[in-house]
């Protein structure tokens, strides 16, 4: 599978942006005075950059495992391993039986296609079982979806739908991501992302 990369690197009279040593982003390039390059030589575009200060970084909501049998995948983690099952539910509009394992920060979402014609059906049948998507919380998911639609990237969801737990999501294509689809999801009043 090839891959699409919508970033070009930067130009010779482009700024860039690096983190320095001590984490925080520094400037270099000729459309900036006080610019420095971070200590590995290396440069990012300032598009590529980092989440603004005032903005939170997101965070793993969960990784997405696609498997054939809900029941037989539960005896292993939540049996076997010890995760605790935090919930089951059918996404009628996605054909999918999902279970939540609460695994640390972030959580394991088990994923059992409920039509043989579904997303998740398709996906085992071309791959196996295995890992399907990774969800990251954000906290503004139209505004996330509309810098990722500026800069290039691929929607599956051009705009946000109701995903498991009533929560707020929307997909980005693996063909933009480097191969890895990428769940968005919007942290609910409930807290639950």
């Amino acid at each position: 599978m090839t891959s699409e990369n919508p970033r070009k690197p930067a130009g010779p009279d482009e700024s860039t942006e690096t983190a320095g040593p001590d984490g925080t982003a520094r400037s270099s390039g000729s459309s900036g005075p006080e610019g420095t390059a971070g200590p590995d030589g290396t440069a990012r575009s300032s598009e590529s950059s980092g989440p603004e200060e005032n903005v939170r970084s997101p965070r793993i909501a969960h990784i997405g495992i696609a498997v054939r049998d809900l029941d037989a995948s539960l005896r292993l983690y939540q049996a076997a391993l010890g995760l605790p099952l935090h919930g089951r539910e059918t996404v009628e509009s996605d054909r999918v039986a999902v279970a939540f394992l609460p695994a640390g920060g972030t959580e394991v979402e088990l994923l059992q296609a409920t039509d043989p014609e579904s997303p998740v059906a398709r996906f085992i049948e071309q791959r196996g079982e295995g890992i399907h998507h990774i969800a990251l919380e954000v906290d503004d998911i139209e505004e996330t979806l509309r810098t990722l639609r500026d800069r290039g990237y691929r929607l599956i969801d051009e705009e946000p739908r109701t995903g498991a737990g009533g929560v707020r999501v929307a997909f980005v294509h693996p063909r933009s991501t480097g191969g890895v689809l990428i769940e968005l999801c919007e942290k609910g009043e409930d807290g639950r992302s």
